[in-house]
């Protein structure tokens, strides 16, 4: 059961929170010292609220996937087709990391790290079954190929898509996020067997 705090306490923690992600972001680690001092609290207070510097990071690492889900995974883009409706949403997941400070760092070096495995993975669960369920949808509407499994296709491509994503993000310079996004598509078009509704003969 999740902790309930009084409002001030729970804008200490947020303030906290806020600044862990910072201090991660721009030195690629955590240390709660340097946590405390830029979110102007004692030393003590992260633990109180966190209790380990394990259960901070496991904070931060949870609100990321939330914003991610929020943009991207849990949200429903408009659309005739899969193709459609897909292809927003790969466009709408680049532009949220590329915009997000934490992503070169969660998807990074961070990825596999015993602290965070554990939500990562969930995570990934939870956006295989969601992805699984609009490959199911595309194949039930005609728009994809109905001979291959869901599941397995949506864990291959979001293996191939995390693991470019994460490339693109440490490139210096970086790639323009609209060229990232137009070959990522056309690798999950292409694994999906989806056709552009404007290029199919009648």
């Amino acid at each position: 059961m999740e902790q309930q705090w009084s409002a001030r306490g729970a804008a200490a923690r947020q303030r906290i929170l806020a600044a862990a992600a910072e201090v991660l972001a721009s030195t690629g680690d955590i240390e709660v010292a340097a946590v405390a001092r830029r979110a102007g609290v004692s030393v003590g207070l992260p633990y109180r609220y966190f209790g380990t510097r394990s259960g901070l990071l496991s904070a931060i690492i949870s609100a990321f996937h939330d914003r991610l889900d929020e943009a991207v995974t849990n949200r429903e883009f408009d659309g005739d087709t899969w193709h459609d409706r897909e292809r927003k949403r790969v466009t709408a997941w680049v532009d949220h990391l590329y915009d997000d400070p934490l992503a070169p760092v969660v998807l990074g070096h961070l990825g596999g790290v015993v602290d965070t495995a554990g939500i990562e993975l969930q995570r990934l669960h939870t956006a295989i079954e969601q992805g699984a369920r609009n490959i199911a949808r595309g194949q039930r509407d005609g728009d994809l190929p109905a001979d291959r499994d869901p599941e397995l296709l949506v864990a291959a491509v979001l293996g191939g898509v995390h693991t470019a994503v994460a490339v693109a993000l440490t490139q210096t310079p970086r790639p323009d996020r609209g060229r990232v996004a137009a070959e990522l598509w056309a690798f999950v078009a292409g694994a999906a067997g989806a056709t552009n509704p404007s290029e199919r003969t009648s």
